[in-house]
């Protein structure tokens, strides 16, 4: 399992920009923040480049952190009844958010993410998701829209494929 950790190194106003710059090509929604915005969003990340065969959080896991994916894939899967055997409940590339539950309650973690193909990520702790809404509190509400956005979403393409097999 990977650990992370925040605010242990600060991205350089380079490393920023080139991010700002990566994030607008790759996330609708971070192309709707002007510049100063997603630069205000990016002071409160982590960004780190990960091999594939790891994982990034294990399900009962109690960090808290959303991942915003750059490039390469993660595959989110599920303990089943049976020992040591999982289902893959769902992969995500580029332009995808995922944990983003986590930042808002502190449970421990439902499921296993798994780095499918190396990935380049940016990280949000809850932490820091806590401080962005206090001070960039307009920031912090379109931020939660697009997550509320992304969850309704992926909750009713799982209803969908659920009534599909019955």
């Amino acid at each position: 399992m990977l650990k992370l950790l925040y605010n242990s190194i600060m991205l350089s106003e380079d490393k920023i920009q080139i991010l700002c710059d990566k994030m607008k090509k790759e996330f609708r929604f971070f192309k709707s923040l002007s510049d100063e915005e997603l630069r205000a969003f990016l002071g409160f990340c982590n960004n780190i480049q990960v091999n594939s065969g790891l994982n990034l959080w294990s399900e009962g896991d109690s960090d808290n952190y959303a991942v915003f994916i750059i490039s390469g894939k993660i595959g989110i899967k599920k303990k089943t009844e049976f020992e040591g055997k999982y289902m893959i409940v769902g992969t995500f590339a580029k332009g995808t958010v995922v944990g983003e539950l986590c930042l808002l309650t502190d449970q421990a973690r439902s499921v296993t993410a798994v780095i499918l193909e190396p990935v380049d990520i940016v990280t949000l702790s809850s932490k820091d998701f806590e401080k962005l809404m206090e001070k960039h509190p307009m920031l912090g509400l379109k931020l939660l829209r697009h997550i509320f956005l992304v969850i309704s979403k992926r909750l009713n393409r799982s209803t969908e494929r659920m009534a599909s097999i019955f």
